[in-house]
């Protein structure tokens, strides 16, 4: 499935009818409709306000072009514009208008922009929360019943490459075929050989991943196979294929696990890669990438064809990039349990820059954790270890967020890193399956992973197969 990294083994993203639209939310997974249904119910329930806090006292309220523009352009265009992910553009004043007091609602209780970090542990680049100011001008637009204000002072349009969040992508890499998936049942991790033809090496500053069918996507991983890999070496090159349609031995178990470079993780709500000017992820010349896609059914039949959209660096950087994990695979959830705990630890085995983090899990996650494991060695009366936290998410399997340090941090090796996860298997968990259930790992959404992803930075030099070879003592 993934790889193996730091010596832990590895195996293969309200209406009046409040229960339609939680089964709506569940079977789309996705938390941009997720919005959608929040601001159903908002328009159901809200009293519109009889007038401004701002008319009463005398001052000028905002105005949509002066002042509510610039802040969805900012932090919210990315999915609430024509053609992208979220159920409603707001690109324009008349589309923007009827949803004043659901967007109101939702700054104010903080569920959009969605972020799930716990805002006293660590800082992170990629965070989209709004200030405190901003929130205000959107409420008290929306209290004043939006007014438009005047067009000549909007921001110039801010322009939006088709589909993507990141840049227009200097190339995209896309499945050969389209993979048929079934109304219903389970399906295989499907994997997918798309030959790069690269005569020269690559650099990627940044990538992402665009399912043509993101209702079906459960999880998507871009691996780099180099020419000279014997990884699925066997297995049929732009044709989707399974674990159990390969013949040869070695080939089926490649399709459970490996060693290479992952180039991007995909789930629902994850966010693109994008990395300082001085790094990259390296793409050897004559390269294959493999898409592994972890598929589910909804009830109608389809198919999807998923694409990559790379930026490509203009010259080599100083630091190379690499994702690493940390996983455990070993863990019985009982049936009930509220509040249950599986833990991963891993050593580094050289001096590397920490980036950031994408933790992984299924429907009965809860809370993740990311820690660093300091030993007190030789020190009398002082605890054997401490810990220093991170990152700490509330976990929303349908907004699986990467969260970049914003001050990457120099670990060297022998740094020990701690992940704690928390699952939820009772009842109280809207998103339980089945609460009777004793939970194993499994590759379906039924069952759980704990997958622990990182992303480090390491001389642009070093491949992260030398990266593992610890130095002798």
């Amino acid at each position: 499935m993934i790889d193996e990294s730091l010596a832990m083994r590895a195996t293969s993203k309200y209406s009046s009818q409040l229960a339609d639209l939680n089964r709506a939310m569940l079977k789309t997974r996705s938390l941009q409709l997720r919005f959608g249904m929040i601001i159903v119910l908002f328009l159901a329930l809200r009293i519109v306000s009889s007038g401004s806090a701002a008319q009463q006292n005398g001052t000028a309220p905002p105005t949509f072009y002066r002042d509510v523009l610039p802040i969805l352009q900012q932090d919210c265009q990315s999915c609430h514009r024509a053609a992208s992910i979220a159920p409603m553009p707001f690109e324009s004043y008349e589309r923007t208008k009827p949803y004043a007091g659901a967007i109101r609602h939702a700054v104010e209780q903080k569920s959009m922009p969605p972020w799930f970090a716990d805002p006293a542990v660590g800082k992170f680049a990629n965070d989209p929360s709004l200030s405190a100011a901003e929130i205000a001008t959107l409420a008290a637009w929306a209290e004043a019943n939006a007014p438009a204000g005047d067009k000549k002072d909007a921001p110039p349009l801010r322009r939006w490459a088709e589909n993507w969040s990141i840049s227009e992508p200097d190339l995209v890499l896309s499945m050969p075929q389209p993979v048929s998936l079934p109304a219903s049942g389970d399906i295989e991790y499907t994997y997918e050989i798309a030959p790069t033809h690269f005569a020269g090496d690559r650099w990627v500053r940044m990538s992402e991943v665009l399912p043509s069918l993101r209702s079906n996507v459960h999880h998507a991983v871009v691996y780099i196979r180099p020419p000279d890999s014997s990884w699925l070496r066997h297995a049929p090159v732009g044709i989707p294929f399974t674990a159990s349609t390969l013949n040869d031995p070695d080939d089926r178990r490649g399709a459970l696990w490996t060693d290479s470079d992952i180039l991007l993780v995909y789930a629902p709500g994850s966010s693109p890669d994008e990395w300082p000017a001085d790094m990259a992820q390296f793409i050897p010349a004559g390269s294959d990438l493999v898409f592994q896609m972890h598929y589910t059914t909804n009830g109608h039949a389809a198919s999807d064809r998923t694409s990559i959209g790379l930026i490509l660096s203009k010259q080599v950087p100083t630091w190379r990039v690499l994702t690493l994990q940390l996983t455990n695979d070993h863990f019985l959830i009982p049936p009930g349990d509220p509040n249950f705990r599986v833990e991963a630890r891993g050593t580094l085995p050289k001096d590397t820059t920490l980036l950031s983090f994408m933790p992984h899990m299924h429907l009965r996650g809860k809370r993740f954790e990311y820690n660093l494991i300091h030993r007190n060695k030789h020190a009398a009366g002082k605890p054997a270890y401490e810990i220093e936290p991170l990152l700490h998410v509330n976990y929303h399997f349908h907004r699986q967020m990467s969260y970049r340090l914003a001050q990457p941090r120099f670990l060297k090796a022998g740094t020990e890193l701690q992940a704690v996860a928390w699952y939820d298997n009772s009842e109280k968990n809207p998103h339980n399956p089945d609460p009777g259930a004793t939970v194993r790992w499994g590759e379906q959404t039924y069952d759980e992973m704990m997958v622990v992803f990182f992303d480090v930075a390491v001389p642009a030099s070093m491949d992260k197969q030398r990266f593992f070879i610890r130095p002798k003592n």
